[in-house]
């Protein structure tokens, strides 16, 4: 069995590929995500405010660390339209290791070299 990972799985919905797009480019180019998969829309049916409602939404599968939680957390509220998002991190308990290297490696913020004298 490997050892613990501090990898994390995130969900989260938008509204249009619009705005998946760009919150993906934004947490990856942050280094705060590692990858994002931005799937195909599905119906969500929902209680909101007392009243059901239907909607067409664009899921996300966004793939982190622990420790870049917090920022991913603030940079999603920022840019989500929504009042309210879904935002749930799922813990990785098994995945294979090279991938899971992977992303702690890609979210992790490489120092910019020194300017030459």
């Amino acid at each position: 069995m490997p050892a613990q990972t501090d990898a994390l799985l995130i969900l989260t919905t938008l509204p249009d590929p619009a705005s998946a797009n760009a919150l993906a480019a934004r947490l990856v180019e942050e280094n705060l995500a590692a990858c994002v998969n931005i799937l195909s829309p599905c119906t969500s049916v929902y209680r909101w405010q007392g009243k059901v409602e239907t909607a067409s939404e664009i899921p996300v599968f966004i793939k982190t660390t622990r420790a870049h939680y917090p920022a991913l957390e603030a940079t999603v509220r920022a840019l989500h339209p929504y009042e309210v998002p879904e935002l749930i991190a799922l813990p990785v308990s098994h995945g294979l290791a090279a991938y899971l290297d992977w992303i702690a490696a890609s979210v992790t913020i490489q120092a910019s070299p020194a300017a030459p004298d």
